[in-house]
């Protein structure tokens, strides 16, 4: 998982030198817009298409929605998705429900893409569009590299799409800025959750999408009981979990949301509890510094790259083997 993570940097540098079809599909989607668009994912993919899906609402202005799979493979439901746009997000591929969806859809006339991990699969064959991901073999059973992949490759169709200079020249210095993120000293984090059991990751915006797929990871490496929420919506029933003591990890980068998420961690410490706000160096109560990209935008991505080194030495400190989780498997094939 260690290894593996370390290399995303490498793998954005591939994507960064290789994106003509990126610019091809970007093409095409000015050229004929759509009105909505759905994503199609489990697991940490599905948290890369929660970043897609918000990046894509909030710059272009397009509706997306998470289709539930067994809409189109148990239920058969008529879609009317002709002419939108459908995008399937997987490392391995091989999962059936996604590729039953994804062939579904196509037939019913959306534009299929695919962003996967694997160079060939059935998922790539059912697209009309293949956006390969370029991370290499993958051989931990938790999702890194690929992940940060995803972030990446959804950041460049939505860049490509805009036709936004600023956004494009920000990517081609990403690989420097997840460099510079995998070397921040995160040590504090591992000293206090090593003996935690439960907890709550906190994010908003662009942030809920690696808010996610922290909470996942802490669960899947550490058997920390993590859940994921926005700022906005812990506010509300989950606060009644948050007493004297219970553990929080606040994500707070750059951006609209952040003034709220650090506000929110305030409130939270005035009731004891145990809160680890990370944020750039100029927020002065941050407990963990973040890096910053040349974009706003791509934040998150840097976010959870130093989020992955974190977990991997919490698992070692945890004393499990973040590489071979106990009842996992690294291909789950769903139906």
């Amino acid at each position: 998982m260690l290894k593996e993570a370390l290399a995303a940097s490498a793998v954005v540098q591939s994507q960064c030198a290789d994106s003509a079809r990126v610019e091809a599909l970007a093409s095409v989607l000015a050229a004929k817009p759509c009105h909505v668009a759905l994503t199609v994912a489990r697991g940490s993919s599905d948290h890369a298409a929660s970043y897609f899906a918000s990046l894509a609402m909030s710059r272009i202005g397009l509706p997306v929605a998470s289709l539930p799979m067994s809409i189109a493979t148990l239920q058969a439901a008529p879609l009317r998705v002709a002419g939108e746009l459908a995008v399937a997000f997987s490392q391995s591929g091989r999962s059936p429900d996604l590729v039953d969806t994804m062939t579904a859809l196509r037939d019913a006339g959306a534009l299929t893409v695919s962003a996967v991990n694997a160079p060939v699969s059935p998922l790539a064959d059912a697209c009309e569009w293949q956006l390969p991901l370029l991370a290499g073999p993958e051989r931990s059973v938790a999702a890194t590299k690929s992940y940060i992949a995803m972030l990446s490759i959804s950041a460049q169709l939505v860049a490509y799409w805009q036709r936004d200079p600023v956004l494009i020249d920000a990517l081609r210095a990403l690989p420097d800025t997840l460099r510079d993120a995998a070397v921040i000293d995160w040590s504090l984090a591992v000293d206090t959750l090593r003996e935690v059991e439960r907890m709550i990751v906190i994010g908003r915006g662009l942030g809920l999408a690696v808010a996610q797929e922290a909470a996942l990871k802490l669960k899947e490496t550490s058997g920390i009981q993590a859940e994921a929420f926005s700022s906005a919506e812990v506010r509300h029933g989950p606060m009644e979990l948050i007493d004297r003591g219970y553990p929080l990890l606040v994500f707070a980068p750059r951006g609209p949301e952040q003034a709220g998420l650090i506000r929110l961690a305030a409130d939270m410490r005035s009731r004891g509890a145990r809160v680890l706000l990370a944020a750039p160096e100029d927020v002065e109560d941050a407990q963990l510094r973040l890096a910053t990209s040349r974009h706003p935008a791509l934040d998150p991505i840097a976010v959870i790259q130093t989020f992955y080194i974190m977990a991997a030495e919490l698992a070692a400190a945890r004393g499990r083997d973040p590489d071979a989780p106990r009842h996992l498997n690294k291909i789950t094939e769903t139906h």
